[in-house]
């Protein structure tokens, strides 16, 4: 069996999953399977998607990156600060984004010149991120920032309403987040980078063989500094829809998301070894962590509980990874 069967299988192993997790949920509770719980749990998977996706992207060349979710916080502050200053919403977005590129062009700097390991790398810019957003703010949110700094995070597109005989407006259609139609578009652009690119097949070169992707020409340095940075400006732009659904900077923020992106690429067939990953797969991965805390939030299971649910089954995922490995 070859690598891109053993992938699909995985795949389509956790697309049942998924699947599965859905029946026995709408089973168990009536409201599960409803369009409003729908386009609830799409905008919950949107933060654990645009994570996952730089992940996914960092995981096939061979590394992995700890630091998203620190790197979310101080990106979202960055943009926070910005417009309390008096920038403008858009100009407040850009600056958390250059500051989550800067963030990950630092890791991949340490990773390629330096030659650090990547988990001491990312690891050191999760504490170095964390500290900034802490400093930066005192460890106190910053609110004030306006109706529109919540636009992002809380506006949809299509929304349809009628006034009922009562005079209260009825809800036909909740529309669609804007984080989930940002989703959509970062999932198609990254999914024809990797499968319809040059860029994209170095990609992939790097994480089979670094060596061998090298001697044949390909830019190992550049394509590995670019999965990083891609990395930290999706970091950044999670800090700016987190940050405006709040319409609250919390420097607090993201804590322990960097395990549900590495967490979403491997339950969606990204090998942590390298070479192997899909954006496809990926999203699959973001949807089973959001169906199965949404099922459980629903049945009243308690969030230390759901802790060790979502442990295990990252667990067993990477065990199928690395047993796949070895047979490889």
């Amino acid at each position: 069996m070859t690598e891109k069967q053993k992938e699909f299988l995985q795949k389509f192993g956790a697309l049942v999953s998924l699947l599965a997790l859905i029946a026995v949920f709408s089973s168990m509770s009536s409201a599960f399977l409803t369009m409003g719980n729908g386009m609830s749990v799409a905008l919950q998977v949107t933060s654990i998607a645009f994570l996952g996706l730089g992940a996914t992207a960092v995981i096939i060349t061979g590394g992995i990156d700890l630091s998203v979710g620190s790197v979310l916080a101080l990106a979202g502050v960055a943009n926070a600060m910005a417009v309390k200053a008096g920038a403008s919403i858009e100009v407040g977005i850009l600056v958390g984004l250059i500051v989550g590129g800067i963030c990950g062009a630092i890791n991949g700097l340490f990773v390629t010149l330096v030659k650090l390991p990547p988990f001491i790398a990312t690891l050191g810019m999760m504490l170095v991120a964390r500290g900034l957003a802490l400093r930066l703010t005192d460890a106190q949110p910053i609110s004030g920032l306006g109706a529109a700094f919540g636009t992002l995070g809380n506006g949809t597109l299509g929304r349809i309403e009628r006034i009922g005989d009562d005079g209260f407006p009825n809800v036909i259609f909740p529309g669609i987040p804007y984080p989930v139609i940002i989703m959509i578009v970062l999932a198609i652009a990254l999914w024809l980078v990797l499968s319809r690119t040059r860029l994209g097949r170095h990609i992939y070169a790097v994480g089979s063989n670094a060596e061998a992707a090298r001697l044949s020409g390909v830019k190992v340095r550049a394509v590995t500094l670019f999965t990083y940075v891609l990395s930290g400006v999706l970091a950044g732009l999670t800090g700016a829809v987190l940050m405006s659904r709040l319409v609250t900077a919390q420097p607090n923020e993201g804590v322990m998301y960097e395990l549900d992106a590495i967490a979403s690429a491997v339950i969606g067939g990204t090998s942590l070894s390298g070479g192997i990953g899909s954006v496809s797969g990926t999203l699959i991965g973001a949807f089973t962590i959001g169906v199965l805390r949404n099922g459980l939030n629903m049945l009243g299971v308690s969030s230390f509980t759901q802790q060790i649910i979502i442990g295990l089954v990252i667990l067993l995922t990477v065990c199928i990874d690395q047993l796949r490995n070895r047979k490889k």
